[in-house]
C-alpha cells in the first residue's frame, strides 16, 4: 500500500477509511506546519499514536489523567531510568498503584485524542510506512477505527462551520457593551473561564490559544461560543495597522472607471 500525498487532497478521516478496510499494519506518519505525528497501526486497527515532542510515555500519561500523584511521578521519573513502558506498567500494577484496566483505558484515551486532534489539519504531507511498526518498548493497544473516522467525520464539518465563523486567529476579542452581559450570572466551564481571564483587545485569539494550551479547534470552540451569547465581539488588535482602504474600482484611471460604470449598465439592461 503505497500511500503518500497531501492533506488538501486526502483528510484524515479518509486516510483512516483505507487503513481500516485494507487492515494494514503499518505507521501513517503526518507532516504538518509545525509538528510531525506518527500513528501506528496493527490489522488495521490503532495501536499507538505520538504527536511532536509531546512526553508520550506510561507515567506522563498516568500522571494527566490523575491516576499518579504528583510525588509518585517524580519518584518514576527518578528512579525508571531506561525502563520501557511495558516494565513500568507491570511494576505499577504489582505494586497497586493502577490497574491493567486503569493502563489500557487511558493509553487508549491518549491515542484517541492525538488521532482527533489531527482532524484538523488541514496543511502537510503524509506517507503510510508498512515496514515501520509501533515501538516495542511502549504497551499497544487495538482500538478499532470505526467509532473513530465517525467522529472525524463529524468534527470535519465541525471545524469547517468554526472556520467560516472565525475565519483568522489573528484578531482580537473585546467584551460587547450590552448592559445585561454580566459574566457573573453566565454559567461558563473551567476551559470558557481561562479564556475570557485573557479577553482583551490587546491579545489576538492566537496568543489566548498558546496562552491556555489549546489547539485550533478548541479555542474557536470556546470563542464560536462566546460570541453566541453575546459576551465578546472580535475587534482588530490594539496597535495593529489599519487595513488599506478598499478600492471601488480596479482602476484609477477616470476614462476606464467610467467605461466599466457603461458596460455594466448594459449588461443589466440586457439581462
Amino acid at each position: 500500500m503505497a500511500l503518500r500525498g497531501n492533506l488538501r487532497d486526502f483528510t484524515i478521516t479518509q486516510l483512516l477509511n483505507l487503513i481500516n478496510l485494507a487492515r494494514k499494519t503499518g505507521t501513517l506518519i503526518v507532516e504538518g506546519p509545525s509538528e510531525t505525528a506518527q500513528v501506528s497501526f496493527r490489522d488495521g486497527k490503532l495501536a499507538y499514536a505520538q504527536i511532536g515532542r509531546e512526553d508520550g510515555g506510561l507515567a506522563s500519561i498516568l500522571y494527566k489523567a490523575n491516576k499518579l500523584s504528583a510525588g509518585q511521578y517524580r519518584a518514576i521519573q527518578q528512579r525508571a531510568g531506561s525502563i520501557s513502558d511495558k516494565e513500568l506498567g507491570l511494576l505499577l500494577i504489582n505494586a497497586g498503584y493502577v490497574t491493567q484496566e486503569d493502563i489500557l483505558t487511558n493509553l487508549q484515551q491518549h491515542f484517541t485524542d492525538i488521532v482527533q486532534r489531527l482532524f484538523t489539519w488541514v496543511e502537510g504531507f503524509f506517507r503510510f510506512e508498512n515496514d515501520q511498526l509501533p515501538p516495542e518498548d511502549r504497551i499497544n493497544v487495538r482500538l478499532d477505527l470505526e467509532n473513530l473516522i465517525i467522529e472525524g467525520s463529524r468534527q470535519l464539518r465541525e471545524w469547517e462551520q468554526l472556520q467560516d465563523e472565525i475565519p483568522s486567529l489573528d484578531m482580537a476579542l473585546k467584551f460587547t457593551d450590552r448592559p445585561d452581559a454580566n459574566l457573573r450570572k453566565v454559567n461558563l466551564s473551567v476551559e470558557e473561564w481561562r479564556v475570557v481571564s485573557y479577553i482583551n483587545p490587546k491579545n489576538t485569539i492566537r496568543q489566548i490559544a498558546n496562552a491556555t494550551k489549546m489547539n485550533d479547534l478548541e479555542i474557536r470552540r470556546i470563542v464560536y461560543g462566546l460570541l453566541q451569547a453575546g459576551l465578546v465581539e472580535i475587534c482588530r488588535p490594539e496597535g495593529a495597522p489599519a487595513p488599506p482602504p478598499a478600492r471601488m474600482f480596479p482602476t484609477e484611471n477616470k476614462d476606464e472607471q467610467k467605461s466599466l460604470v457603461n458596460r455594466l449598465i448594459n449588461r443589466i439592461r440586457s439581462l
